[in-house]
């Protein structure tokens, strides 16, 4: 099993691929990412943050081989590709300035992806993440049962960190399930949230919860007030979830963005759903059932993305 993780030369890349690695499934992770110039000298972050994750190697127990390039042609053959690269908005950057860069990155690294893999699954981890996945899914050629992005997984263990915390119970015991596009508009189902098949509601006030809610929408934008940038662990834990459910082929329910063709009521854009995931990528978008309310704001969250679908073409 070959795993390529793509900006591995950042935060979330390395961590992605450091994962994969200390989970031991894989005979090797190939980490992607640029040569980058400074003051006269050449340095190779994927390179360096590699080598000195497969040093650990001997004390972490684990056996995936972690290695570096800057060379598309080092990917090929790889069952799995994650792609984390992309840039952050920078002051002076508009919004539509950012969708056209990154537009411009996922395209061109998908692209190179699928010329050395044309059998790969891509797990999509840039933002904004359900529009990033839309365009490597156009850009690959791929069924979109092959190509997906991570997003669910992360905001649904934030929300059930943040419950945990708040009622005083394990985190492994809580489940949970958001929907919808990555961002403020996500939307939390509180009444498909137990603790060890338990409503949630019987350990939490509606007004706890509610704000609990809302921290989670916000959960990204919480840690970027307190870093001065965006998150990485858990972000990077999750896409490794993904890539662990595919590569053992262990039919793992877990929410992300997948591509919709009439489920939910919602056709050709990728938004966040439960999935089965397992051998070959997405085996089913599974189709729960949602009140009037909830629906409205699925179909709210849905709206968002077609308008940055809107913007993408536009921008083309």
């Amino acid at each position: 099993m070959k795993i390529t993780v793509v900006g591995a030369g950042g935060n979330v890349g390395s961590t992605v691929a450091l994962a994969i690695a200390q989970r031991d499934f894989a005979k090797q992770v190939i980490a992607v990412d640029l040569e980058i110039k400074k003051d006269g000298k050449s340095f190779f972050p994927s390179k360096g943050r590699a080598l000195d994750q497969w040093q650990t190697s001997p004390i972490l127990s684990f056996d995936t081989h972690v290695s570096g390039t800057i060379d598309y042609a080092d990917t090929a053959g790889s069952d799995i590709c994650v792609i984390t690269a992309g840039l952050p908005r920078r002051p002076g950057m508009s919004r539509d300035d950012l969708l056209s860069a990154n537009r411009d990155i996922v395209k061109s690294v998908t692209e190179k992806l699928v010329e050395h893999s044309p059998d790969t699954i891509i797990v999509v981890v840039s933002n904004p993440l359900d529009l990033m996945t839309y365009v490597a899914w156009k850009a690959s050629g791929l069924p979109p049962s092959k190509v997906m992005g991570m997003a669910g997984i992360l905001d649904t263990a934030r929300f059930r960190a943040f419950l945990a915390e708040e009622i005083n119970v394990s985190p492994k015991d809580i489940q949970a399930l958001i929907l919808g596009g990555h961002g403020d508009s996500m939307v939390p189902l509180p009444r498909y949230t137990t603790v060890s098949g338990i409503p949630i509601r019987h350990f939490i006030g509606e007004d706890k919860l509610n704000a609990i809610i809302e921290r989670t929408k916000t959960g990204g934008g919480e840690l970027v007030g307190l870093m001065g940038t965006s998150a990485w662990y858990a972000p990077g834990a999750a896409a490794a979830q993904m890539v662990e459910a595919i590569a053992l082929d262990q039919n793992r329910i877990l929410p992300c963005a997948a591509f919709l063709d009439g489920q939910y009521g919602l056709k050709d854009l990728y938004v966040g759903v439960p999935v089965l995931l397992g051998k070959g990528g997405i085996k089913e978008v599974i189709e729960i059932d949602l009140d009037q309310e909830e629906k409205a704001l699925l179909q709210t969250s849905a709206d968002h993305v077609k308008k940055g679908l809107d913007d993408l073409s536009r921008l083309n």
